[in-house]
């Protein structure tokens, strides 16, 4: 009862639920690197919308979220294998954090727009990699 209840709550979240999980599922390590850079490009633009549109308790939820993303990419890191590529990624990750956190404390979307837009050239980048 309580799953059909947080369905009809919000369908839209269930979904998203849903589709991460079967995604996931069967994703090798950089499968879920690529989908934690797009998950974070996402809640980055949607707070941002949120943030235009005086939303803040979903600006609060969408800064959590990509607060937390970039905290479990940074946690991944392997500086040991990864070297100067590891260290440059976390100085980024640290980086969009202030902003991000910076940004949530007013009512301006840009700078959650401009990181979105930064960290989704470095996802682009991540599935260049992974594909070639």
């Amino acid at each position: 009862m309580a799953y059909a209840s947080a369905l009809i709550r919000d369908p839209a979240q269930t979904y998203r639920r849903i589709d991460a999980a079967g995604r996931t599922a069967t994703a090798d390590a950089p499968a879920l690197v690529q989908l934690l850079y797009d998950e974070l490009v996402g809640a980055l633009r949607a707070a941002a919308f949120a943030a235009e549109q005086g939303r803040h308790a979903q600006k609060g939820e969408r800064v959590q979220r990509a607060t937390a993303i970039l905290f479990a990419l940074d946690a991944g890191l392997d500086f040991e294998k990864g070297g100067d590529v590891s260290a440059t990624l976390a100085r980024l990750y640290a980086g969009a954090r202030a902003t991000v956190l910076k940004a949530a404390l007013g009512d301006d979307p840009a700078p959650f727009r401009e990181t979105a837009t930064m960290l989704e050239e470095v996802g682009a980048a991540w599935r260049q990699a992974r594909a070639g």
